[in-house]
């Protein structure tokens, strides 16, 4: 006699996810579907997850596919597939309501970035300037010359696009020079004494 109830969830994973005023969110069969301001986001559910909607909240729970208990080890698969579908969840809803952002500074003589469309302009002491495609619902800004802004209702995207801009030129070690996060530290080494 076992509910999905018995199946302890995560701390994260307890906490229901409050959906904001404008938001419009849709589930159908093991697929959420969420509609903002920002655009518009879907992710598929995890199979050992049951995901409620009541009015303006959505709440996360481990289900059991089996008639016996969960007990042992997989307790603590169940909980932490509940609490990483939950913080998912939490993303999207963002996304779509307020967006992402993650901030690049170019460091270096010379080096600058200009957006053009869909085409970011880098030119970053190479012998010719490097063009990046911007992928689909990403949208990158340049206030000035030395920064970079990728905006984006999907974290994930947004934080791959930013990584891949970064690794065109990453910061060397001895002087820092190169595309790096607003808030990256670089450890600088100690050039060679003769």
């Amino acid at each position: 006699m076992s509910t999905s109830t018995s199946i302890p969830t995560s701390r994260i994973g307890r906490k229901p996810v409050t959906v904001p005023s404008g938001v419009e969110v849709k589930l159908h069969d093991q697929k959420l579907s969420v509609k903002g301001p920002k655009g518009n986001l879907s992710i598929t559910l995890h199979p050992f997850v049951q995901v409620t909607i009541d009015k303006n909240e959505i709440q996360v729970s481990p289900k059991s596919t089996s008639k016996r208990a969960i007990t042992g080890s997989s307790t603590k698969l169940y909980r932490s597939i509940a609490g990483t579908v939950r913080a998912n969840i939490n993303n999207v809803i963002l996304g779509v309501s307020q967006g992402f952002e993650r901030k690049l500074l170019l460091v270096g003589v010379g080096y600058r970035a200009q957006s053009k469309g869909k085409v970011l302009s880098l030119s970053l002491g190479y012998s010719h300037p490097t063009d990046f495609n911007v992928p689909e619902g990403v949208v990158i800004e340049t206030p000035t010359q030395t920064e970079i802004i990728v905006k984006g209702a999907n974290k994930e995207l947004v934080g791959l696009v930013a990584a891949q801009i970064r690794s065109v030129r990453g910061p060397e070690p001895y002087k820092g020079k190169g595309v790096r996060y607003s808030d990256e530290k670089i450890e600088l080494k100690e050039t060679k004494k003769k």
